[in-house]
């Protein structure tokens, strides 16, 4: 299933980009930011979301809008919540930050480790 919801992104993403250029280019970063920052949640906890399985840590608590300055433009974000005693916050982002520079540096290194 997750592949299905990867290709499903891509597409969205891809179509974005072909049809919408500049205006396309926000709302895609914003689509794949948004989906790496929910992968990012599901590893910290060690389940997907609605998954039962013993080795979880906590659990997910919904979504916190933010709203970052970037290049392209402004991009509201959905930040993943989580409860149980779990310490997550999206390495893609800086707790209090408004604008790209750490969204920056996180996706350049996930670039180098082929993410």
């Amino acid at each position: 299933m997750t592949n299905q919801i990867d290709s499903q992104l891509l597409t969205t993403v891809l179509q974005l980009l072909t049809t919408e250029c500049s205006s396309g280019f926000a709302e895609g970063l914003r689509l794949l930011v948004n989906e790496a920052m929910v992968q990012e949640r599901s590893a910290v906890l060690q389940a997907r979301p609605y998954e039962r399985c013993e080795d979880r840590l906590g659990r997910a608590n919904g979504f916190k809008p933010k709203t970052l300055a970037s290049r392209v433009g402004p991009l509201l974000l959905s930040i993943p919540q989580v409860r149980d005693g779990v310490d997550f916050y999206p390495s893609a982002l800086e707790k209090g930050a408004r604008s790209e520079k750490a969204l920056l540096l996180a996706l350049a290194e996930m670039y180098v480790q082929g993410v």
